[in-house]
């Protein structure tokens, strides 16, 4: 008599989530005018940045515990994350599936609509770093000079850091995402979103020169956690361990969010046309 060998179901959904990474990469690979543009205005912006950074820090020299040289490195450093953590909104199609109706079969699917969005948006991140990122890093570096982090241990937390803020990126924007369910036009959470991301996050300037109560107030929210942080991290300027808890709680809260959210648009689903 024969035996059935029954597949744990974990064992499926990993190579499945294995290919819609590959795919969220390939996806964006095929864009590659678009990506070798988007460098070019990263680098472009981000050597203007530079001077205006360059000219502050001769002014207040070792203002926010960085000198020159580290205030140059996060310059950059922040550039290259611009598209891979979506600094300003978007990524994500499922606005317009909502509006579409399409969500329907997104909601059907042999895997969770979050984590299979999720896994998409890794697969787009990691191109974009690569595309993207790391040009602007290169231009900084000849342009100006810039600090590497040193020894294993520096990159390991660093890329750790970076990771999670993918996630918290991603758990955020699903978040935008899904508002389309009750707004309908989301337009203006966008614009909203936008803007407390860019400001922040530390995207414009680092946090830690924010006077007083704001600095605080700006630390302890998740955007923090998309720049501010990891690019401490790389500066080696920021507790490992303590700013990795900050970064994995923030993304939990936001997946955790998420799910409930994505559990309430299966029973709220607006078409709009057609």
């Amino acid at each position: 008599m024969g035996h059935r060998v029954i597949t744990p179901r974990r064992c499926k959904t990993i190579p499945l989530y294995a290919r819609l990474v590959r795919y969220g990469f390939r996806k964006h690979a095929t864009y590659v005018a678009a990506a070798l543009a988007g460098a070019f205005t990263n680098s472009v912006f981000g050597i203007l940045r530079a001077y205006i950074l360059i000219a502050l820090w001769q002014a207040r020299p070792g203002l926010a515990g960085y000198d020159i040289t580290d205030a140059i490195t996060y310059c950059f450093v922040t550039q290259a994350f611009i598209a891979p953590m979506q600094l300003f909104g978007g990524g994500l199609g499922i606005p317009e599936r909502i509006r579409s109706g399409d969500i329907a079969l997104d909601l059907v699917r042999p895997a969770p609509l979050q984590a299979w969005t999720l896994a998409e948006d890794v697969g787009r991140a990691a191109y974009l770093f690569l595309a993207r990122g790391i040009p602007p890093m290169l231009v900084g570096a000849v342009v100006f000079g810039v600090v590497v982090p040193g020894g294993p241990g520096r990159w390991v937390a660093f890329l750790t850091g970076f990771a999670l803020a993918i996630v918290v990126s991603f758990g955020w924007r699903y978040l935008i995402a899904l508002s389309v369910c009750w707004l309908v036009d989301d337009r203006g959470v966008a614009v909203l979103s936008m803007v407390l991301t860019t400001f922040f996050s530390g995207m414009m300037v680092p946090l830690h020169i924010f006077p007083g109560w704001l600095a605080d107030v700006a630390r302890s929210l998740p955007w923090a956690a998309m720049v501010q942080l990891p690019t401490d991290l790389y500066l080696g300027k920021a507790p490992v361990m303590e700013t990795l808890a900050f970064q994995a709680f923030w993304a939990a809260v936001l997946l955790g969010l998420g799910a409930l959210g994505t559990r309430a648009i299966r029973h709220k689903v607006v078409i709009q046309g057609g």
